[in-house]
């Protein structure tokens, strides 16, 4: 009885480092381009809407002008995001939107998370 009890123990353990090590791998394989915070903000908030501002963003994102411009500029060069820029009058006017690639990496990076959760709980 005592021995089934701890073979039944060490199977659970051994099952238990699986799912971290399996855990730890899925982790490491992450998107690091969209796991980024300010970078994670900027496609979930365009995921939702057609177009953002970049003062929308950087109020909602609550950012500075240029830590939304870099983080904003290493997603275009991905062509996660587009960028429009233009004129009201004379004031510069730039837009964000969400590309097609944008949208199918913050899928699969959402997709990766929920497996990573699944694993470690």
């Amino acid at each position: 009885m005592v021995a089934r009890s701890n073979a039944a123990r060490h199977q659970a353990s051994s099952s238990g480092e699986t799912a971290a090590r399996g855990a730890a791998r899925a982790a490491a394989e992450l998107d690091r381009l969209i796991h980024e915070r300010v970078r994670l903000g900027i496609v979930s908030a365009l995921a939702g809407v057609e177009r953002l501002s970049f003062n929308e963003l950087k109020s909602l994102l609550k950012v500075s002008d240029g830590n939304l411009s870099v983080h904003a500029r290493k997603l275009e060069e991905a062509e996660y995001i587009s960028c429009n820029k233009s004129f009201d009058g004379r004031i510069p006017k730039t837009e964000y939107r969400l590309t097609a690639a944008g949208r199918r990496a913050l899928e699969r990076y959402l997709d990766h998370m929920e497996a990573l959760i699944r694993a470690t709980r």
